[in-house]
């Protein structure tokens, strides 16, 4: 299934910081077993720290007062029998299953937003009994050193938050390190009252309250006011059970036992020493009650200890420092647990509601505030009131926990597993949920009176009732359907741990599942903290489709349609908004205490007056809020609609980029396939070529030769070095084009480079008739890096390409160096280009046809020239003038060297006959013969010593027995490739140099990564200026040259003016084929006249050079000439 959400990398940052566990603790999410780290009693004793808390002090001394011992202890005894009951599933399933009290809620019945209630409910014990908690620590400092109260609200509660940042780690630590203290101020004072006053004991036993008339005996009145008081501590199991999460799994049967000891100790077990607290704070309040405390100070605990502490010494100030020290150490490792629950407590509350989690230490500040502020406006101080009306709902909340747990689960009516992620779970799950509504409403009803005085002092063991009977009746009702929105498929993995897709941690599988929005695994608190996928993995699960569902099983569709209307959400709404703002002007009304009907009256009509008040300001922000709403949802549902298009769009793109890449890989197979088609068309080509090339080459040196005969050479010659410079060319685009071509880096000597190709360009432009100036303003190097072939290559096409479109005037080239940058200059006074055509003459085989001369070319080398200087680094330019000439511009970075001796080429200017020295002897290794026949026709003459040899596999035998000076071997062979052969030979120690010859123009380059071992590289079609300059440097030969001038040297050009010329008539019809480009015409007349003896041989050459070189401009002018000295 495709993704229907793009994860942001925001998103994932702000996700990876929340769950970083050193700071959360592993709030919002399941307890990993690898963090379970710390013993079960480590665990245990730090669950049973809490239970420090002086309000169970507090609690027993005021029920005690205003019940009497037996109504006091009754109570105590049976509310602590309730709790511990209900607490030892609780208990064990957090304990089992690594979750905290409000993972366990969602996944016992209440569901994913159902739990929130509950979460607020859990959320308000926590700070309830911190402000309580942190108010008789505070009193404790102004006793001990005379901090105002208000003060010492700020330092109790601000003390605590550095000891809770950090979670267990550090509140096991502290913990640990105050129990022992703990436990002996706790004990010892007792040992001393029941030591120095028996009768103590006795006396609080008889006590019958402080009015005997109302208290005297037992009284089911008394009992139930009593022991709504004390049902207010049921929620302090959820504190429990936050720290029983950590205890590590049990590996066998006796850490099993261990495991059932702490999870009893540390859960179910704090009330048994709650219970002993609670009647020690009302043995105490009796005991200072006798020594003569006021009834309102005999409740304190600070007095309480205050009274103990005297049985120990007589010192007034060492009992106040010890009853001081006492209640401050109490108080502290209890706050710790309530900030510590409370942060996770809010929490869960926010995240789900805000899909929002800035962490659990912001929510530490939350939870700190609202307790500071509770103390500061002095609401701690109705705690009676306060507890009894709290207890109702907390009752409620636990029992029907406790009924899912132990009577749906066994009954199979619920899931026998805690299921608490999110994408499981139905928002709301009437079982719990509506459990616990109908036992608070019963509960409420019955605590105001209203069905009489008995139910009302029974009120919350009714409202346990009704929770644990609602429970498993709702449950049986509902099928059970609502505990799980789709069934749970475990992550397969054989890893321990499986990353989020989300936030990138890596989580275990328990703390995972899959989300069909992101199409990935994700975490439990990522899913949480979700905004976008609405619920995609559970449709139908979300309260507001449960809440139609349930209004229409209840109410006409007319009905239904006006609540689902604008004016209807308004209603509905402001209803409920002031609703819950009447409930709490009700309290307010019935719990506020007036002296007389009058005050009651003025308090009532106050209260109507804010309740109308409230109704105006409420039902403005309810419009607000409706309209803001329906706002929302529109935008949500265009961004969806947007966000569809989009990613159907992108799908698209995404088609379109795929037939693109497959166009593109096409197209380079199709490029790849023209590579391998030109390198072995090339390679075949090459092999026909050498053999024309050679014998051409040889034949033109051959003074046997007759001169008309040799004409024809020098056309075939000419025109297979044109067919090898073609293909070379189109190897080069290739090449470029694949991005396979490599750059060498030679040491070259640039002034000897420049020198040779003056050289011969300058010949060849007094051959037409040209000027050739050559300019070098600046001093140059005497060696640069560069690669000598490409650059030799550029400078090369660029000034046959100016001598070939120059007729007239003259050729300069110009180097100017400068911080080590070489700038080349071409100028002609050629025909020019024109502006249009200036970027035609870059493309390849493009030919600029003006009207007139035909020019010879492949129109390859202005293309390779611009390629090869781009892939050099440089920069290549023109401006041209039509008519006037071009210049061209190259520039190249070659940096300068001083100390190196490069390979340079000579370039003889005579005929070679021999060389100096002692006869060498050549080992040719080709499988063809014809190539082996051409180079021996090339080197025997000299004196060479030739072997040749047609199979690779024979070359190491020969080698050891010829011991030849030189090897000439070919590349590509039956059986064993020149490479192979070559690594054979310098494997057996054979160190003559080796130069390689090959069709395949690979710039003699075996691998990148091999050392390079042979000595030389030649490519087929082999020039015999070439292979005998490669033979000098390798062999380290001195030529022997003919004192007669090279016959393949150029001649100067030759003065038309003295030309003998045959008649008019003759010339006339030269001139016609000459303007008519008729090459073969021209040819075939130039034979016929000579022949006949009617055109002096001289001219006959000269016009028969011009024909083949296509110069018929050149022709036309000459007969011109010619015919103007006629006249």
């Amino acid at each position: 299934m495709a993704a229907r959400q793009n994860i942001f990398r925001v998103r994932r940052s702000y996700n990876q910081w929340v769950a970083n566990q050193t700071l959360e603790d592993y709030a919002l999410r399941f307890t990993a077993k690898s963090a379970r780290r710390w013993s079960a009693a480590r665990v245990s004793n730090t669950a049973l720290g809490a239970i420090s808390f002086l309000a169970l002090e507090a609690i027993g001394g005021s029920i005690t007062l205003h019940y009497g011992f037996d109504n006091a202890v009754a109570a105590i005894l049976a509310v602590s029998l309730v709790i511990f009951l209900t607490a030892i599933p609780i208990s064990y399933y957090a304990a089992r299953y690594g979750v905290d009290i409000d993972l366990l809620t969602r996944g016992a019945g209440f569901g994913y937003i159902g739990s929130t209630i509950t979460s607020l409910i859990y959320a308000s014990f926590t700070f309830i009994f911190f402000a309580i908690e942190a108010a008789i620590m505070a009193m404790a400092l102004e006793m001990l050193f005379g901090v105002p109260l208000v003060l010492g609200y700020l330092i109790c509660a601000v003390v605590i938050i550095p000891l809770v940042i950090h979670g267990i780690t550090t509140i096991s630590r502290f913990q640990v390190w105050t129990q022992p203290a703990f436990i002996l101020l706790q004990l010892i004072p007792f040992v001393f009252i029941v030591y120095a006053d028996a009768s103590s004991v006795s006396d609080w036993t008889q006590f019958e309250g402080l009015n005997p008339v109302d208290s005297g005996g037992f009284s089911i009145v008394m009992f139930g006011a009593a022991a709504a008081v004390v049902f207010s501590l049921i929620a302090q199991i959820g504190e429990q059970v936050d720290f029983l999460r950590f205890i590590p799994e049990p590996r066998n049967a006796r850490e099993k036992r261990r495991w059932w000891a702490a999870v009893m100790a540390g859960g179910p077990g704090w009330i048994v020493i709650g219970m002993l607290k609670i009647l020690a704070g009302s043995f105490l309040a009796v005991l200072a009650l006798k020594q003569g405390v006021t009834a309102s100070e005999a409740a304190d605990p600070t007095q309480m200890y205050l009274i103990a502490f005297n049985y120990i010494t007589h010192s007034p100030e060492i009992s106040l420092a010890m009853a001081g020290i006492f209640v401050i150490l109490c108080q502290l490792k209890i706050n710790v647990t309530n900030a510590y629950a409370g942060s996770i407590a809010w929490s869960n509350f926010f995240s789900r509601l805000t899909h929002s989690h800035p962490g659990r230490v912001v929510w530490l500040f939350f939870n700190v505030a609202i307790a500071l502020l509770v103390m500061e406006l002095g609401v701690y101080r109705a705690l009676e009131e306060t507890l009894g009306f709290y207890g109702i709902v907390a009752i409620a909340w636990v029992g029907s926990l406790v009924a899912d747990l132990v009577i749906n689960k066994p009954l199979g009516l619920s899931p026998a597993h805690i299921e608490f992620k999110r994408a499981h779970l139905y928002d709301i799950n009437p079982v719990g949920v509506g459990a616990m509504l109908t036992a608070s409403i019963v509960g409420i009803i019955c605590h105001t009176g209203i069905l009489g005085v008995y139910p009302e002092a029974l009120s919350h063991f009714i409202a346990m009732g009704v929770a644990l009977i609602m429970a498993p009746l709702i449950a049986w009702k509902t099928g059970g359907r609502f505990y799980t929105a789709r069934p749970f498929v475990p992550i397969a993995t054989d890893h321990q741990l499986v990353q989020c897709t989300i936030c990138e941690h890596h989580f275990e599988p328990e703390d995972l599942t899959h989300c069909p929005a992101y199409d990935g695994t994700i975490c439990s608190l990522c899913c949480s903290l979700d905004a976008r996928c609405a619920d995609a993995c559970k449709p139908g699960a979300g309260y507001q489709e449960q809440l139609n569902q349930f209004l229409g099983s209840l109410m006409p569709k007319p009905v239904l349609a006006g609540l689902r209307s604008r004016l209807g959400h308004f209603l509905s709404l402001l209803v409920l908004i002031n609703g819950l703002s009447g409930l709490l002007l009700s309290l307010i009304y019935f719990k506020t205490p007036v002296a007389s009907p009058a005050e009651g009256l003025l308090l009532s009509v106050t209260l109507w007056k804010v309740f109308f008040i409230l109704v105006i300001v409420t039902g403005v922000i309810c419009w607000l809020f409706v309209l803001a709403h329906e706002s929302r949802v529109v935008a949500e549902e265009e961004s969806r609609r947007q966000n569809r298009l989009l990613m159907e769009e992108i799908v698209a793109h995404e088609r379109t980029d795929q037939a693109l890449q497959q166009a593109k890989e096409q197209a380079e197979a199709a490029n790849g396939a023209k590579s391998r088609y030109l390198t072995g068309i090339s390679h075949e080509l090459r092999s026909p070529l050498n053999a024309i090339l050679g014998y051409a080459q040889l034949m033109e040196n051959d003074e046997t030769i007759p001169s008309h005969r040799k004409e024809a050479l020098g056309v075939i010659r000419r025109s297979g070095e044109y067919l090898a410079d073609l293909i070379e060319g189109l190897l080069d685009i290739s090449k470029i084009e694949a991005g396979r071509l490599d750059l060498h880096r030679d040491q070259v000597r640039i002034e000897l480079l420049m020198e040779q190709l003056v050289t011969m360009f300058r010949l060849q432009a007094e051959d037409k008739g040209l000027a050739f100036d050559y300019h070098c303003p600046n001093p140059l190097p005497e060696m640069v890096t560069t690669d000598e072939k490409r650059l030799r290559q550029i400078l090369i096409n660029l000034l046959s390409n100016a001598i070939k479109y120059t007729d007239r005037g003259g050729v300069s080239l110009t180097l100017r160096y400068r911080s080590q940058v070489a700038e080349f200059t071409v100028r002609d006074t050629g025909e020019g280009i024109a502006p249009e055509n200036v970027e035609r003459i870059f493309r390849p085989f493009e030919r600029i046809r003006t009207p007139g001369q035909s020019r010879a070319g492949t129109g390859l080398g202005l293309t390779i020239t611009r390629l090869l200087t781009e892939i050099m680094g440089g920069d290549i330019s023109l401006e041209s003038v039509p008519g006037q000439g071009s210049v061209f511009r190259v520039s190249l970075m070659l940096s300068s060297l001083h100390s190196s001796t490069p390979r340079s080429i000579s370039m003889p200017a005579k005929r070679i006959y021999g060389y100096h020295g002692s006869r060498r002897k050549v080992l040719l290794v080709d499988d063809d013969v014809s190539h082996r026949q051409v180079m021996r026709a090339m080197l025997s003459p000299l004196g060479f010593e030739i072997v040749d040899l047609g199979n690779a596999l024979q070359v190491l035998a020969t080698v050891e027995a010829e011991r030849p000076d030189l090897v000439l071997l070919d590349v590509s062979m039956p059986g064993q490739s020149g490479w192979e052969v070559l690594a054979m030979l310098r494997q057996h120690k054979h160190t003559m140099p080796v130069v390689m010859v090959s069709a395949d123009a690979n710039e003699g380059h075996h691998a990148a990564d091999s050392p390079r071992l042979h000595d030389g590289y030649i490519i087929k079609p082999v020039r015999l200026n070439l292979l005998l300059d490669t033979i000098a440097s390798v062999l380290d030969l001195n030529w022997r040259f003919d004192k007669s001038p090279d016959p393949m040297a150029a001649i100067p050009a030759p003065d038309h003016g003295v030309l003998p010329l045959p008649k008019m008539e003759q010339r006339l019809a030269l001139a016609t084929l000459a303007r008519i480009g008729h090459r073969k015409g021209l040819l075939e007349a130039l034979h016929d006249l000579k022949h006949s003896g009617e055109a002096a041989e001289p001219f006959a050459i000269e016009l028969t050079r011009l024909t083949n070189d296509f110069q018929f401009e050149k022709i036309l002018e000459l007969l011109e000439v010619a015919e103007h000295e006629a006249s």
